[in-house]
């Protein structure tokens, strides 16, 4: 318990770590004052315009509906620029999962239900680089500067000390992550409240942010592990850095160029940001460039889907095997 909480208290007092949390205040407080600013309570006239807008809108779909139905059953002859789908059904307004609604046709007004999750993915973006960083100079700085040699004099087993830096890092994240999340969202609801809409806020939707918010809490945990892993095999925080960099120029751009080269099929399933992408989102679709080769002229639906299962797996399994190799490498090498 001692040595969790000296950890403790060497993460918070790192200046690199209260710089951070400064930054991400100030990247905070900026979204949210422009927000404010560009927002206002909608008048009596422009709710009654948006009103109307919708009313329009739901009659063009329903009259869309009833001709596909009269095209199919013959009594109306289809014209040049109409949409027929196989099934009518289709295009049913009334089969539809959502509907046009009032702030869809709002300017200037902050709709929360409609902004929460671009929001929400703005703050997740800044924690995954915070939680990377930190847990990479955490202990990078420590093995470099003879710091964690100083650490094993008083307490002279490794791998406890290792699994401490890292537990307490993980800890600290997750508090932290989950804090700045809920108070981040609150602020922008408060905004909404009073300069904004609040839009439809069902259990439908805080089920969706729910997901979204808790995803996004796991990969915060998740880099801050990889930056710890990549740190600790490289002994400097500058390893991290590097490797992350190189990848993205090599694979994640390079690869890709080459794969477009090739004609692969499916270059993005070999990409890390695919599955990242469809683990935030719950799922990712991308297109199957050989999907529909040799189907003619018909309709053919050339994407498939990446879920949130599989891109778990894959995260998981990455830094579980960094992790497994930084704390072999630890266990074994000289540290002077």
């Amino acid at each position: 318990m001692n040595l969790v909480r000296a950890e403790l208290e060497r993460l918070t007092a790192r200046r690199f770590v209260q710089l951070m949390v400064v930054l991400l205040l100030v990247a905070f407080a900026v979204t949210a004052a422009t927000t404010l600013a560009g927002s206002h309570r909608p008048s009596t006239e422009e709710l009654d315009r948006a009103r109307a807008a919708v009313n329009e809108q739901v009659a063009n779909m329903e009259a869309a509906h009833d001709r596909c139905l009269r095209v199919k059953a013959g009594t109306a002859a289809p014209e040049e620029g109409d949409y027929l789908p196989a099934d009518c059904a289709e295009i049913d307004p009334a089969r539809m999962e959502q509907l046009p609604v009032v702030s869809d046709y709002l300017s200037g007004v902050l709709v929360f239900a409609n902004q929460a999750r671009p929001l929400l993915y703005f703050l997740i973006a800044f924690l995954v680089l915070f939680g990377f960083l930190v847990g990479a100079s955490y202990i990078g700085a420590d093995l470099n500067s003879g710091g964690v040699v100083n650490l094993l004099l008083w307490r002279p087993q490794r791998m406890a000390v290792l699994g401490a830096k890292l537990g307490t890092l993980l800890g600290g994240l997750l508090v932290f992550a989950a804090v700045a999340s809920a108070a981040y969202l609150s602020v922008f609801w408060l905004i909404a409240q009073g300069a904004g809409l609040p839009g439809r806020l069902d259990g439908e939707f805080w089920q969706s942010l729910g997901g979204t918010y808790g995803r996004g809490l796991v990969l915060v945990l998740l880099a801050g592990a990889l930056g710890f892993a990549i740190a600790t095999l490289g002994r400097h925080t500058s390893a991290a850095l590097g490797t992350v960099a190189a990848y993205l120029v090599v694979w994640e751009l390079g690869a890709r160029l080459v794969f477009q080269i090739l004609d692969a099929a499916r270059p993005d399933a070999w990409m890390l940001s695919t599955y990242i992408a469809a683990w935030v989102n719950g799922q990712a679709r991308f297109l199957n460039y050989h999907a529909c080769q040799g189907e003619g002229s018909g309709f053919c639906d050339g994407f498939y889907t990446v879920t949130w299962a599989p891109s778990l797996a894959v995260l998981l399994g990455l830094t579980a095997v960094l992790l497994v190799a930084a704390f072999s490498t630890f266990r074994r090498r000289d540290l002077i």
